[in-house]
């Protein structure tokens, strides 16, 4: 049983890795993988699922606590990010595949990753793990809202059959997991340690699929999407950061900010790009890009974060 829990906050820390290493046996076996596309709402549902099942009802205490915050965080989250991603698509001439692709990314709230970042980083978890229930409950609303403004100049966007989508696989999984979690927390918490595995198994066959399955599309315009991908990312980082600090948060609720504004939850984006822009292939591939890069640069803003609140 130790061990089991030992595995899952090795994945968890290192998620960046291991989707790495699941992504190169992607590439060269396809084969292995390709199945994973065709479930990308089952898994998605899945990781979402697992993340409900985390949420406790005092989980819900610092909405009430710190709004200030939590307002100044999430509307970090759905400004900067959109805002971001439509920017690089104009600057970088995106085609419309590419460039619907990054704006989802951008309008999607923020990751379950950035929770166990912002732990790494010595940031105030309760403030991130707030922004994070806030901005997915929220997205129901914005996201689909967010791509209809911004991504409209690429591609036609249905903004009621995105929101379906989004309460589907990310409002009904994550309320279902909190529901269960208040009936049968006694059980519930005594797998809470394990509950990880579900999430990154999932991301991580879903991931994997996308890479399967858009091999040569990734070999012709991988590099653009990379540098694309980091940018947006880096620019959420720091303008997360900056915004934060330009609020006189402390430095531990600033790298909070900073993470959740940073890291998106783009699985959500590879979901809704397979399930609103199937005429647009190519729009999966910065989500899943952004998935491997994210937990890359979040690693290593937690120790550069984490290293300089210890000197402080």
């Amino acid at each position: 049983m130790n061990a089991l829990k030992r595995l899952a906050d090795l994945l968890s820390r290192y998620i960046g890795v291991v989707i790495i290493v699941f992504g190169i046996v992607a590439f060269f076996v396809p084969s292995g993988f390709a199945w994973a596309v065709d479930q990308t709402s089952l898994l998605l549902g899945i990781a979402m699922f697992g993340m409900g099942l985390t949420i406790r009802a005092e989980d819900f205490k610092v909405l009430l606590k710190r709004p200030k915050d939590l307002f100044i965080g999430c509307a970090a989250q759905y400004t900067i990010m959109p805002l971001a991603a439509y920017a690089l698509a104009k600057i970088f001439q995106l085609s419309p595949d590419l460039a619907i692709g990054v704006i989802l990314v951008g309008c999607c709230p923020g990751g379950t990753a950035s929770n166990v970042i912002t732990y790494i980083a010595g940031g105030d978890v309760p403030l991130s793990v707030g922004m994070t229930i806030v901005s997915t409950l929220l997205a129901p609303i914005l996201t689909p809202a967010l791509v209809y403004v911004l991504g409209g100049a690429w591609v036609e966007v249905s903004f009621a059959a995105m929101m379906m989508s989004v309460v589907k696989v990310v409002l009904v999984p994550v309320v279902l997991g909190i529901v269960i979690h208040e009936i049968f927390g006694k059980y519930v918490e005594k797998a809470r340690d394990f509950l990880p595995l579900v999430s990154v198994t999932a991301i991580v066959l879903l991931i994997s699929g996308i890479i399967a399955t858009n091999r040569e599309k990734i070999l012709a315009c991988g590099l653009l999407v990379a540098v694309v991908v980091i940018l947006h990312n880096l620019l959420g980082l720091a303008l997360g950061y900056s915004l934060a600090k330009l609020f006189h948060m402390e430095p531990e609720k600033a790298t909070a900010v900073a993470v959740e504004v940073g890291m998106q939850n783009s699985g959500l984006a590879i979901s809704l790009a397979t399930a609103n822009f199937a005429a647009n292939p190519l729009a999966t591939l910065p989500g899943a890009i952004f998935s491997v890069w994210h937990n890359i640069s979040g690693s290593i803003f937690a120790g550069m974060r984490k290293r300089m609140m210890k000197g402080k």
